[in-house]
C-alpha cells in the first residue's frame, strides 16, 4: 500500500480558488495530511524583457503567499508548502497529482478570460490527474450548512473500486450519508416496421438494483458506520447525476479507464465538472492499478 502524501490545491486569488482552499484545508484536517498551495503564472504577451517578467512573477508570488497565509491563519494544518510555477496551470497540477493523495481546484477564476482558462484547466486536470480531483463548484464562498447533504456516488458496471473507496471514505470522514445512484437508460426508439420491442422497465430496474446491492455489499461491511441508500433511477447518467447533485455535499464520479488513459475526461465527467450543482470528485482508475479482491472477498486497498 502506498502512503498518502499531501493535498494539493490550485490557488489564483479568486473567490472560487478561496472556496477550493477552504475545502482543501478541511480535507487536510480530516485526513491529517500536509497541504501544498500551488499557483501557476506565465507571460501572455509574447516576447518581453526579463525585468517585465520579474514584475509579473512578483505579483504571482504575492498571490501564492496570500493563499498560504490564509491557510496558516484559518486552519489547523500543521504543514503548508507553496509551489510557484511558470507555465500552464493544468499541466503543473496534473504533475503534482502524481505525488498527492488529493487535488482540489475551483471551477472558475478572475474575470471572463480567466473563467474560460480556469474551465479548460479544470477539464485538463480531471482528464490527466493521477489521483482524485475535487472541483469545488458554486457561485462563491459557500456557508457551512446546518444540515449538509449526502455524498452521492454515480455507480455503473464500469465504476472502479477506486471511486467506491473514495466515496465511502469521504462519507466516513465527513460523517455524511452516502447515496449511490444507478441510471437505467432506456434507448429512444423510432416507430417503424423494424422497431424493437419495448423494454421491460421494471425488470431492468430490478436487475440494476440487485447488481448495485451485490457490488455494495463488501463496501458496506468495510464501512459499517456509513449509512448507505441505493437508488436505481430511469434516465441517462448525465440527467440522473445532474438531478442528484442538487442538495448534495459532493458527487463522486469515476473516470472512464480507457478515456482517462487517452487524456479525455469522458462525457459524464465533463458534464458534471461543468454543470453539477455541488462540488464534484473525479476519481481516476489508472490501468496499472487493476481491481483486486482479498482472500476474504473484501475490496483491496488502492493507495490509501
Amino acid at each position: 500500500m502506498t502512503a498518502t502524501r499531501a493535498v494539493v490545491v490550485g490557488y489564483d486569488g479568486s473567490d472560487f480558488s478561496m472556496q477550493a482552499l477552504d475545502w482543501a484545508m478541511d480535507e487536510c484536517e480530516l485526513r491529517r495530511l500536509p497541504l501544498t498551495v500551488t499557483h501557476a503564472w506565465r507571460w501572455p504577451y509574447g516576447e518581453a524583457s526579463e525585468e517585465a517578467k520579474a514584475h509579473l512573477r512578483k505579483a504571482a508570488e504575492h498571490v501564492l503567499y496570500h493563499g498560504a497565509a490564509c491557510a496558516r491563519s484559518c486552519s489547523a494544518v500543521a504543514e503548508i508548502a507553496t509551489d510557484l510555477y511558470e507555465g500552464p496551470a493544468g499541466e503543473r497540477i496534473a504533475e503534482l497529482s502524481a505525488g498527492a493523495d488529493l487535488v482540489v481546484i475551483g471551477s472558475r477564476g478572475l474575470g471572463a478570460l480567466a473563467r474560460s482558462v480556469i474551465g479548460s484547466v479544470t477539464v485538463y486536470v480531471a482528464a490527466h490527474a493521477c489521483c482524485p480531483v475535487i472541483v469545488v463548484r458554486g457561485p462563491g464562498p459557500i456557508p457551512v450548512p446546518a444540515d449538509p447533504g449526502p455524498v452521492v456516488l454515480g455507480l455503473s458496471p464500469a465504476t472502479s473500486d477506486e471511486a467506491l473507496e473514495f466515496a465511502f471514505g469521504e462519507a466516513a470522514l465527513r460523517r455524511l450519508r452516502l447515496v449511490v445512484v444507478h441510471a437505467v437508460h432506456l434507448q429512444a426508439m423510432a416507430w417503424g416496421t423494424a422497431m424493437a420491442p419495448l423494454p421491460d422497465v421494471e425488470a431492468l430496474t430490478r436487475a440494476g438494483q440487485e447488481g448495485m446491492e451485490e457490488r455494495l455489499a463488501p463496501w458496506r461491511s468495510r464501512y459499517p458506520g456509513v449509512a448507505v441508500e441505493a437508488r436505481t433511477v430511469t434516465g441517462t447518467p448525465k440527467e440522473v447525476l445532474g438531478a442528484a447533485s442538487a442538495g448534495a455535499s459532493l458527487i463522486v464520479v469515476g473516470a472512464d479507464r480507457a478515456r482517462h488513459r487517452e487524456g479525455h475526461p469522458g462525457t459524464v465527467v465533463r458534464v458534471m465538472v461543468e454543470h453539477a450543482r455541488c462540488p464534484v470528485a473525479v476519481v481516476p482508475a489508472p490501468a496499472d492499478r487493476p481491481h483486486r479482491e482479498r482472500e476474504d472477498g473484501t475490496p483491496s486497498e488502492h493507495g490509501r
